[in-house]
């Protein structure tokens, strides 16, 4: 995620890139053009280009708007996560019995939570976990989960067996047992919505069409100035062409938030806030550093 003190101007050209630099050659060149009378100028009248960059804007508007609200969407499912965490360590820790006998178990699924939590984030940006969550589960299972094809699933259910076998033993009442395994089910619920945002993209034309009429206003947009501004027509053409190209590409990198990209949610940044919280539940002195910003950049 960017951060929002980052925002400078010489920063977002730089996050256009080279459709920028390519559209101010183009007004250069549409400008000697018209001004040296070549006969390769097309002089096109200023009420379609209106009306189109008007329909453009609106375009990509609607477009931007879907993209922010998936955006939105899986912050607010980790969101949930952080919050169903926290629960779910505080009453693994203090609604089991504090026995000698059941110390393990408590600090065990609280640990688990830790390697849940990363491993969902990796599982959501295709990347692999086992290294990640190694130093929070035993080696053989580690080794078994190798097979699984959803890896936080898998460690979910191994919980839920570790919690019914608490109270099998009497470690746990039913009431509380049921408060637990409700805190189990708000995090499946919240991995389902999102591995529903992951795999479910916006249709590949909100994607395409936008990005292609963006592109084709632009190329128009100084033959459609020109006539009227002459040699000012480089600078009014890229002002506005940057804001078109500027709105296509925050659309096209909010749509998919789990990319492991630079305006993605920060997974790995609220992992590691959860990780912090639970390792102070279990009492730990040394826990793990907060994430920090890269080049600013919360990742």
């Amino acid at each position: 995620m960017v951060l929002p003190e980052s925002a400078r101007l010489h920063r977002m050209l730089r996050y256009i890139g080279w459709p920028l630099a390519l559209l101010l050659a183009w007004d250069i060149v549409v400008t000697l053009g018209y001004v040296y009378s070549l006969d390769v100028f097309i002089d096109l009248p200023a009420l379609p280009m209106t009306l189109l960059g008007s329909a453009l804007a609106l375009f990509l508007g609607f477009r931007n708007n879907h993209a922010y609200q998936r955006w939105w969407e899986a912050r607010t499912l980790w969101g949930a996560m952080v919050n169903a965490s926290r629960s779910f360590g505080r009453s693994a820790f203090h609604l089991i019995d504090k026995s000698a006998a059941s110390r393990e178990v408590r600090h065990t699924l609280v640990t688990r939570q830790i390697a849940y939590v990363h491993a969902l984030r990796c599982h959501l940006r295709r990347q692999p976990s086992f290294e990640e969550i190694g130093e929070f589960l035993a080696p053989d299972e580690v080794e078994e989960l190798q097979g699984v094809a959803n890896v936080p699933n898998a460690i979910l259910n191994e919980t839920a067996a570790m919690v019914a076998e608490a109270a099998d033993k009497g470690w746990i009442d039913s009431i509380r047992r049921v408060q637990i395994e409700s805190l189990l089910v708000d995090m499946s619920n919240a991995q389902g919505g999102m591995e529903r945002i992951k795999n479910t993209p916006l249709p590949r034309e909100y994607d395409y069409f936008p990005t292609f009429f963006t592109q084709l206003f632009c190329v128009l947009l100084p033959i459609g100035l020109v006539d009227g501004l002459t040699v000012y027509t480089p600078m009014a053409s890229f002002i506005v062409g940057f804001m078109m190209l500027a709105m296509d590409r925050v659309g096209a990198d909010l749509q998919n938030p789990f990319d492991n990209r630079a305006h993605d949610v920060p997974l790995t940044s609220i992992c590691r806030t959860i990780q912090i919280d639970l390792e102070q539940l279990r009492g730990e002195k040394a826990v793990a550093a907060p994430v920090r910003p890269v080049e600013n950049v919360l990742w």
